[in-house]
């Protein structure tokens, strides 16, 4: 019996689809991504063990990230593909391959629901969640070259004000790995911003272990892209999400202006 279907099947017919997609047709040449847009859990899998408040935690999606991302795509008229599933399912942003793909502990919560899981599961996982989220965005960005349509992929997270206790100083925070040319314009765009302080590949960074969309989607292909976290604290409203959404909004149009001008 292969994965992800008859007794190893994952999703039922009336749940949503893994990938969330809106502004297929955008104009503009942004690709907006969020990896942990979403916290709902298969109902095959109940709640993995874990109370219902620790699914509305952190260590289950990035707060607030889908809303900011989507106003901002609606403001530049982008592409927009996000993941309704939780990362406690599996990991959209981490390499299968890699242990923490399925995680079995959330900060220092324990997840029973993935402990001891057998082949068959772990590939359902992979095949009704993480494969199709990855498989369309890999054919939007195809659709996209073959168009000759300039393409900055922007992958969109947020992050806990507190972490293991210790209080995160940044409001927000710009990431990359080996390709620094666009994010460090998004960098010095929201460093311009008075009262905001704004990280350099801190608390994270971008690596081919704790992230997957960047190095496999952006890198591989010599796409200019840029990872954003923002303080979940600073998002957990609307109005929160709509101050954030105007500034990452502005910060992109001034870096793809800046970006586009040093080819011309």
């Amino acid at each position: 019996m292969s994965p992800g279907t008859g007794a190893f099947k994952l999703l039922a017919a009336d749940e949503p689809p893994a990938v969330l997609e809106a502004g297929r047709d955008g104009q503009s040449c942004f690709v907006i991504v969020v990896d942990h847009a979403g916290h709902r859990i298969p109902r095959r899998l109940g709640n993995l063990g874990l109370p219902p408040e620790e699914l509305s935690r952190h260590i289950a999606w990035d707060i607030g990230g889908l809303a900011v991302a989507l106003q901002v795509a609606a403001a530049l008229d982008a592409s927009l593909l996000a993941q309704n599933y939780s990362r406690l399912v599996i990991d959209c942003n981490r390499d299968p391959k890699v242990a923490t793909s399925i995680p079995t502990v959330g900060e220092s919560v324990q997840i029973p629901g993935n402990m001891a899981l057998g082949e068959a599961e772990i590939a359902a996982r992979r095949a009704e969640i993480f494969d199709p989220y990855h498989e369309r965005l890999r054919a939007l960005l195809d659709e996209r070259q073959a168009a000759g349509r300039p393409t900055i992929l922007v992958a969109q997270h947020t992050m806990t004000d507190i972490f293991k206790g210790t209080r995160r100083d940044m409001h927000a925070a710009v990431l990359y790995n080996r390709d620094r040319r666009f994010a460090g314009l998004v960098l010095e765009s929201l460093r311009r911003e008075a009262g905001l302080l704004i990280a350099d590949n801190e608390p994270y960074f971008v690596s081919d272990e704790t992230d997957y969309t960047i190095p496999r989607h952006g890198e591989a292909r010599g796409l200019p892209h840029v990872e954003i976290e923002i303080r979940q604290d600073l998002v957990g409203d609307e109005a929160g999400q709509a101050e954030w959404a105007r500034r990452i909004t502005r910060t992109l149009q001034d870096a793809e202006q800046a970006f586009l001008g040093g080819f011309r």
